[in-house]
Parts: C-alpha cells; sequence; structure tokens
C-alpha cells in the first residue's frame, strides 16, 4: 500500500456541452416532457435518483457513487450574460474570465502557487493532445501525452540541442500568428521541461501493477494514465483529461448515453484501481461542460444552450444536490434556455482553497459564493 501523498485534482471536461436535462433527468416534471416530445428520456429509461430527479441510463456507475456518498451535483452552473461559442464558453471556463479574453487558465496559476519555484516539471499533468487553457500559464511546465507510449510533443526528440532546434523550428511556424515573444515565453524553459516531465511519466507503467481491468475505450485509457502516473508518486497535483464530444445536435438520447456510459465505467474503474493501492481519499475529481442545451428539442437533439450541471466526486466530498434545479417555467428561461443560478468561479474556490488550499481570489479575480462541497 502506498503511503499517504498530498491532495490531487482530476478534472474531467466534457466536451461539447452536455445535455444538462438528459443528463440529471427531471422526469417527474411535465415541463420537461412537454419540452421535449422527442427526445425525452422516458420513465423506463431512467434511473431514479431522488427529489424527483433521475439519471441519463448512462450513468449507472455514477448512481453507485452516489449512493455511497461521493458525488456532489451542483445545479445551474454557469455564469452572466452566457455565451453559446463552444470555443468562446470553453475559454470563459478555463481563464475564470467572462468579461473578458483571459491571458491564464486558472489551473495553471493554480500549479505556479503549489509550486513556485517549479520544482517539479510533472505538477501538472495533461491526458490528450495539445494544452488546454485551463493549464496555460507563462513559467508552468505541463507535461501533456496521448497515452504513455507516445510520449507527448517532440518527446521522441533525443537531447537537449535536438529539442531545442525542433522548438525554434516550432516557434518560427507559430510566431506570425502569436507573436515572437509570446512563443518564446513558452517555447524557452518552460517547453523543454515539459518535455522532460513527458520522459519522467513514461516510466510510470513499468511499475504499476493493478487487478482493476478498464474498459476498451479511450476516456478509460486516460483514467488508467492517470491512476498510473499518481500510483508512482511523482508528486503530480493536476491532471487533467477530457472526452465528447456532447455537441448532440442529432441523435442525442443514443449518443449521449453512449458517452455517459463510457464515462461512468472509466471512472468506477478508476476509483476502485485507488482504493485497492489506498489512494482513493486523496484523489478529488471535477467534471464540468462549457454550457448546457436548449429546453425545447430541434427534433433528434438539442442547440446550444446555458445553465449546466458539474460534479465533484471523491472520498472526501459530501454528496448530494447543491442548488437548485433552475426553474423549466418558459416565463423563467434565459432566451429558451435555462437560467444558471451558481457562477462557476464560486466551484473554483470551493475546490482552490479547501482543496488544493492554494489563494482563490487572485486566480477568480473575487470572491464568490461557495457550495463546500468537502464539508
Amino acid at each position: 500500500m502506498a503511503n499517504k501523498r498530498e491532495k490531487v485534482l482530476v478534472v474531467i471536461q466534457l466536451s461539447g456541452g452536455n445535455d444538462y436535462l438528459n443528463c440529471i433527468v427531471p422526469f417527474e416534471n411535465g415541463l420537461y416532457k412537454d419540452a421535449r416530445p422527442h427526445i425525452k428520456i422516458t420513465d423506463d429509461e431512467v434511473i431514479p435518483l431522488d427529489n424527483g430527479y433521475g439519471l441519463n441510463p448512462g450513468m449507472g456507475a455514477i448512481k453507485d457513487i452516489y449512493d455511497r456518498g461521493n458525488l456532489a451535483i451542483i445545479h445551474g452552473i454557469g455564469y452572466p450574460v452566457p455565451n453559446r461559442s463552444h470555443f468562446r464558453s470553453m475559454d470563459i471556463w478555463h481563464t475564470a474570465e467572462p468579461a473578458a479574453v483571459g491571458s491564464q487558465g486558472w489551473l495553471g496559476q493554480a500549479v505556479r502557487d503549489l509550486d513556485p519555484n517549479g520544482s517539479n516539471i510533472v505538477t501538472a499533468v495533461n491526458f490528450g493532445n495539445g494544452l488546454p487553457r485551463a493549464l496555460a500559464s507563462p513559467g508552468v511546465p505541463v507535461t501533456s501525452v496521448g497515452d504513455l507510449e507516445s510520449y507527448g510533443l517532440l518527446t521522441g526528440v533525443v537531447g537537449d540541442r535536438q529539442r531545442l532546434m525542433a522548438l525554434n523550428a516550432f516557434s518560427r511556424m507559430y510566431t506570425p500568428v502569436m507573436g515572437g515573444d509570446a512563443v518564446m515565453e513558452y517555447l524557452g524553459k518552460t517547453g523543454l521541461d515539459a518535455m522532460r516531465g513527458a520522459d519522467i511519466i513514461k516510466e510510470a507503467p513499468a511499475n504499476y501493477s493493478s487487478n482493476v481491468e478498464y474498459p476498451d475505450n479511450p476516456f478509460a485509457q486516460s483514467l488508467k494514465g492517470v491512476a498510473q502516473v499518481h500510483i508512482a508518486d511523482l508528486g503530480t497535483r493536476v491532471f487533467y483529461t477530457q472526452y465528447g464530444s456532447f455537441d448532440t445536435h442529432t441523435d442525442e438520447v443514443s449518443l449521449q448515453s453512449s458517452l455517459w456510459s463510457d464515462i461512468s465505467s472509466s471512472v468506477e474503474a478508476f476509483y476502485q484501481d485507488l482504493e485497492e493501492h489506498g489512494l482513493g481519499d486523496e484523489v478529488t475529481v471535477l467534471m464540468f461542460s462549457e454550457f448546457g442545451r436548449r429546453v425545447k428539442d430541434n427534433g433528434t437533439g438539442t442547440d446550444h444552450g446555458s445553465g449546466g450541471v458539474a460534479f465533484v466526486m471523491g472520498n472526501q466530498v459530501q454528496g448530494g444536490h447543491y442548488g437548485e434545479y433552475p426553474s423549466l417555467d418558459p416565463a423563467k428561461l434565459v432566451e429558451g434556455d435555462l437560467a444558471y443560478n451558481f457562477d462557476f468561479r464560486g466551484l473554483y474556490t470551493d475546490i482552490l482553497e479547501d482543496w488544493l488550499e492554494v489563494e482563490a481570489r487572485p486566480i477568480v479575480n473575487g470572491a464568490y459564493e461557495k457550495i463546500r462541497p468537502f464539508g
């Protein structure tokens, strides 16, 4: 059994706009059924939860986590003046800047506070292509890998001299778009550190063993990679991954259920793996999406909306419902969408202050109401 380590945050981005209404289903509400004659989750399909709500049929394993008291459901989450662009709304979530284009990711700033001297170049690890804006901050290296058998950006290039040549070529490509100062600021020491970080984490699978069998889908393999790196005790405090697309303009019922089936079974395996290694108490998972979807269906799907749901789970989380489900009364909708009633920066404040134990105000740019899912 591993020794107890520092608290760790795993962020799961549900890309594309997860449909709140067909995720946490108000199946006893007649307004829900009236608004969605073609894509409603029926009474015989829904997984009953409580308080007149149910879960999407693909969320069976998530129901088990809820029943254990380890899943917080945050209702009506969003921000003022909703933006229905995938790119802009996700950027708002990544930078905690609804009113302006932010220059730094909220998690990148948190990583700087966690490791101000940059003593551990794998404090943050992203499983997926590219670097999420949430993790981007000047001088903060982030190791980004597709999986632990392909070790990330340029890490097949051996030796610092060769890597610097590759980074210089990369900078020449992107300088006309981003500006030379911004490119070189990131691609200097930060770029080399990120590649060295990939060299470090590629060793994690060699020391990993588990009796847990993960599902056969890409998201499960990302979470398995998270478990391998965490179990290897490399000092990583923030992990990031994403799954989707939840952009269910058509064929929503089957697509959303399939996505949630992958996520639920993968998260269940991940926590089983942590528990097998005695590490469940130190890991919290945040799941979020950039926005919800419109109340009325468009035939077989839904279009971009506002007012969404987020989830926080883990052994240290006090499970249950947080906040109020937004009203489905047509008079209380915002241009046909659910109205948000809880600012996502309040949830970030909870996580930053009460889990990662860093100062939230300069990261979220103000003081926001907290829900206190950690007690």
